[in-house]
């Protein structure tokens, strides 16, 4: 009988990375998946909806090229070509990664798994009626859609009125309204991208605010951004149902309709920790999530969780990170998840960029922090690159240590420039260090070194 070093059950970013990781190190590794290689971020989150991003990016681009001294004429965004390109993407990138995984010898197995008891050889794991062995074991089964029970949501996702993640991405064609339940990234990703395909987009979240716990001077100017598109916005709104091309909801004591050709349901993702067995091995789920400590373990010995599934922070980038740490300290190697340093991102047009402490936050914290807020125009880059451009970038110093405990930031691209703020937050630099780094010119990440030297 074959015992495996690790066996993992989940391909998403935080499983395909372990069995990487944990294979390169010598182990034997197995994988398995009931779907898609990628899990949802590949396939039907992260990279299928950047590309539909990029290219109405590019659109947005060209249709005010004029700015820019570039004449257009006729320009159209094709829907059914960028949903094209989109599938291309993901199939080249799930072929990497298989490529990479039979590289390293991985045994990838496609089917549902179910944990059985542990027995004197190992844990173990059915798929497709066959039994497998392990030493360790690895959850990383991922999440899904919340979907609440609203009065007819059930009904209307049979029929194809109401759509997830899943199903925005493949739309054959642009709606000509389409109703997005919920301000968070998800909601507002597909809103920026239906927005420049076509579709008149209103937006209903139930608090006053959009972009979840994004700063709120941030979450403020990207709305107004998306006002500026078209995009209509009903907060402090709630849904109370669904019918034939309408959504119902309440707001300040009302019942208000709006129409509809197609709703998006995204008020949030929860791990997937049900008939997977997990109770055939007393593994502690609480709220749904898998527990897990620093290191990833769960409270059974040899048992680990990474990504959604420990519903700690439902992000890709966590995913690997968590898979990193989980595998290092199988292998002996001590490490720790430092949660308090993960960047997020929002990759609307404007991008929007945030790492660390809020104002907010920090007050709650009593933390004595000194705060500096610079517009983009103070990157050359900016200026050259966005005609009257409203971005910000908030920087946040602990005064007490000199320390950069937050950054806050929306303008494009501050997706590619927050994790160089990440390594001085993971590397405690004050801002004595900071000063004397020197940034590329002219690039926009210039704005922190602009906002660093705003400090005595």
């Amino acid at each position: 009988m074959d015992i495996f070093d690790l066996m993992i059950i989940g391909a998403g970013p935080a499983g395909y990375l372990a069995a990487e990781r944990a294979a390169h190190a010598g182990f034997s590794v197995l994988l398995a998946e009931k779907g898609n290689i990628g899990g949802v971020c590949l396939n039907e989150g992260c990279i299928p909806s950047k590309t539909l991003l990029y290219s109405a990016k590019i659109f947005d681009s060209a249709i005010h090229g004029q700015k820019y001294g570039i004449k257009t004429d006729d320009i159209t965004l094709d829907h059914t070509e960028v949903i094209a390109r989109k599938n291309k993407v993901v199939k080249k990138l799930v072929g990497g990664i298989k490529a990479k995984l039979r590289t390293l010898s991985v045994t990838v197995i496609q089917g549902e798994a179910m944990i059985q008891p542990k027995t004197s050889d190992g844990f173990k794991v059915r798929i497709n009626d066959t039994e497998y062995t392990g030493k360790r074991l690895l959850i990383a089964t991922g999440s899904m859609p919340v979907i609440p029970g609203i009065q007819n949501v059930q009904e209307g996702i049979k029929n194809g009125f109401v759509l997830t993640n899943k199903e925005i991405l493949d739309l054959d064609v642009v709606p000509d309204r389409l109703v997005v339940i919920g301000g968070g990234v998800i909601g507002l990703e597909m809103a920026s991208y239906y927005n420049s395909a076509g579709s008149q987009v209103t937006i209903i979240e139930m608090l006053d605010h959009i972009a979840g716990q994004t700063d709120l001077e941030i979450s403020s100017i990207l709305k107004k951004n998306y006002e500026k598109k078209g995009i209509i916005f009903k907060l402090g709104a709630k849904v109370t149902g669904l019918a034939e091309g309408k959504v119902i909801y309440e707001s300040d004591g009302k019942v208000h309709e709006v129409p509809a050709d197609k709703v998006l349901m995204s008020i949030g993702r929860r791990p997937v920790t049900s008939d997977l067995g997990l109770e055939n091995i007393g593994v502690l789920v609480e709220k749904g999530a898998v527990v897990t400590d620093l290191y990833c373990k769960t409270n059974i010995a040899g048992v680990y969780a990474a990504g959604d599934v420990n519903g700690k922070s439902l992000l890709a980038h966590t995913a690997y990170r968590e898979a990193e740490v989980a595998v290092n300290n199988m292998l002996g190697k001590k490490d720790v998840m430092r949660y308090d340093v993960i960047p997020s991102v929002i990759y609307t047009n404007p991008e929007v960029a945030c790492i660390g402490e809020t104002q907010d936050s920090a007050n709650q914290k009593d933390i004595d922090y000194d705060i500096v807020k610079l517009s983009m125009m103070y990157s050359g880059r900016y200026v050259a690159e966005h005609e009257a451009g409203d971005g910000i970038c908030k920087l946040l110093i602990d005064k007490n240590t000199r320390k950069l405990i937050g950054a806050h930031m929306i303008g494009n691209p501050v997706s590619e420039i927050i994790f160089g703020v990440g390594i001085m937050m993971e590397n405690e630099m004050r801002i004595e260090d900071i000063k004397e780094l020197v940034f590329p010119h002219p690039t926009v990440s210039e704005i922190i070194r602009e906002g660093i030297f705003e400090f005595k």
